[in-house]
């Protein structure tokens, strides 16, 4: 699954092609797609017609647009068009979903399972394309009163690093009371948002911290400095568009990130560290991996 900077170069491109855009039809060409909307293909393309998009909102690794009132007989008498919007289009992108801004002339795409039309002549489409169709769309109530038109299902997951309303005193209270590890911290999304294996691997190595430090000893110092290396490494990746280890991460426009050529420590394996030369270690980790140098990430002491 994407991680924040892969979801907000999405969410960027979404916000200049499709904010404000009015839904003139909904086309969904595979059920899987929007397995998550229950009441089914027809309902879900019925309730976006004639809805104008708001503008595109991430938490995390969560990308959604609100759904804005399009006239004022649909908006509650006294309030302003575009504010408390009611419902919302949540996207998962799962391990290979894209959110495409296609000519309505252009050749379909092979895994293409969603279309959206608009009622605009700018002569471009909203597509969503997922070759192994873990993603998809639904729609959701939003929590109410948030500005964002946040969906209730998502209410639970954290704020991200990148959110000026991020709390640090509050993440480093949490990280000391649970009894974890630092990594599984960090991919606790009701802990922190948007941080993934990559980013991970990639700011402890930074911070110098093992994956399995135990978070109860991070002093304030410490947690403060691992924050600003997460920061620092998102960052850097979205100002080149993000990871892409193949052709299944890219932005509105098809076009890939090449963060991948900058990692420190992921993917690295037997390669040298770039700070020490000694080489990089991968262990197997809650079904995945976790990339580490062992002189400059030592393990924690078995007491």
């Amino acid at each position: 699954m994407p991680e924040l900077p892969e979801v907000e170069v999405v969410r960027r491109g979404l916000e200049r092609w499709v904010r404000g855009r009015t839904v003139a039809d909904v086309a969904v060409l595979h059920p899987r797609a929007i397995r998550r909307h229950l009441a089914g293909p027809e309902d879900f393309a019925a309730q976006l017609r004639g809805r104008r998009l708001g503008a595109a909102r991430r938490r995390g690794k969560y990308l959604w647009l609100p759904l804005e009132a399009e006239t004022p007989a649909e908006t509650p008498a006294g309030t302003p068009l575009g504010t408390a919007p009611d419902r919302a289009v949540l996207a998962h992108l799962g391990m290979s979903g894209q959110l495409l801004v296609q000519p309505h002339d252009a050749l379909d795409e092979k895994h293409l399972r969603i279309r959206v039309r608009f009622a605009d002549a700018t002569g471009t489409e909203l597509r969503f394309v997922d070759q192994r169709t873990f993603g998809g769309l639904s729609l959701h109530d939003t929590v109410p009163g948030d500005p964002d038109g946040l969906p209730d299902v998502i209410a639970h997951i954290a704020r991200d690093p990148l959110d000026p309303a991020f709390d640090e005193d509050a993440f480093h209270a949490a990280l000391r009371r649970r009894r974890t590890t630092v990594k599984r911290a960090l991919l606790d999304q009701s802990l922190i948002s948007g941080v993934g294996n990559i980013y991970a691997d990639e700011a402890l190595w930074r911070a110098r911290l093992h994956y399995d430090r135990p978070t109860a000893t991070l002093t304030r110092p410490r947690s403060a400095e691992l924050l600003t290396h997460i920061r620092d490494v998102m960052h850097a990746a979205l100002a080149v568009g993000g990871t892409s280890f193949d052709s299944l991460y890219v932005n509105v426009n098809g076009e890939s990130g090449y963060f991948d050529r900058s990692l420190d420590a992921y993917g690295r394996e037997d390669e040298p560290c770039r700070r020490c030369g000694t080489a990089m270690r991968r262990r197997p980790w809650m079904n995945r991996s976790s990339y580490f140098c062992p002189r400059c990430q030592r393990p924690p002491r078995v007491s």
